[in-house]
């Protein structure tokens, strides 16, 4: 097909399609951020030296040619938090994830135990709320926590309503972070988790619920978060804060994602 003085066949469309969705998922990615911007002047330089070089003038051609070689290294640390959310993305669409026969061999074992260890959680919380103390559980689903685990003081303890409770006291030295449980054992107290910062993040929210969110962002683990100053419960989950989840809901909500094959926590 000719339009104009341009050949322009079915794979051509094609390709212009598709970089369409790559920019507009990069743009998704990095709007409302100084990175959007960066993001955009970048490609008004790439664009403007297509033009440079298509009409054929080689010194600033050349000039641009490197400025683009050497800007390519810029965006990939400008862009390194981007690069990293989008990465996660495509890991949480792996083969692992969304094959039956493997979750059944490698998730099923674990699955049980966490169900079990749901109302020692659920109740814990509930008296937390009740006490006002704050509180950060995460619980994982899949995903390796191990690097947030390092981060706080190890414990691989049994998990129960009562040290739950104890650890995020007020008086107590590891009531700060975060705690993390992995596939039925409470691993590690006073951990420090990502914290979200997007432009969708709400300027309202606290550090503790920031931390939930970007905790949920990076991994596909389920976070409890429950504010000393209100006494209410909130979920995380997949980036999103499911905010003042009634009590009575709380297990089966917890229940329902853990053992789900999709990620995301239905509201």
């Amino acid at each position: 097909m000719r339009v104009g003085f341009l050949n322009v066949n079915w794979t051509d469309i094609l390709d212009v399609f598709l970089v369409s969705i790559l920019l507009y998922q990069i743009y998704f990615l990095v709007r409302g951020s100084i990175a959007s911007r960066v993001f955009l002047g970048y490609l008004f330089v790439y664009v403007f030296y297509l033009v440079v070089k298509g009409l054929g003038l080689g010194l600033l051609t050349a000039i641009l040619q490197y400025f683009m070689g050497v800007g390519a290294v810029a965006l990939i640390v400008i862009f390194q938090q981007e690069i990293r959310r989008f990465l996660l993305i495509i890991g949480k669409s792996t083969i692992y994830t969304n094959n039956e026969f493997l979750k059944k061999i490698l998730g099923s074992t674990v699955l049980d135990l966490k169900n079990k260890n749901l109302k020692e959680i659920v109740d814990a919380s509930k008296t937390i709320a009740s006490n006002f103390n704050g509180a950060l559980i995460v619980v994982n689903k899949r995903d390796d926590l191990g690097k947030f685990i390092e981060t706080g003081e190890l414990l691989d303890a049994r998990v129960s309503k009562p040290l739950i409770v104890s650890l995020f006291n007020q008086y107590s030295e590891l009531h700060d972070g975060a705690v993390v449980i992995v596939d039925g054992r409470l691993k590690a107290a006073r951990c420090v988790l990502p914290v979200a910062d997007g432009v969708d993040v709400p300027s309202s929210l606290g550090f503790r619920h920031r931390a939930a969110m970007g905790m949920s962002e990076a991994t596909d683990a389920v976070v409890i978060v429950i504010s000393e100053q209100t006494g209410k419960i909130s979920l995380a989950v997949e980036g999103e804060l499911l905010s003042n989840i009634p009590l009575a809901e709380l297990e089966n909500r917890l229940a329902e994602y853990l053992s789900s094959d999709v990620q995301r926590l239905v509201k």
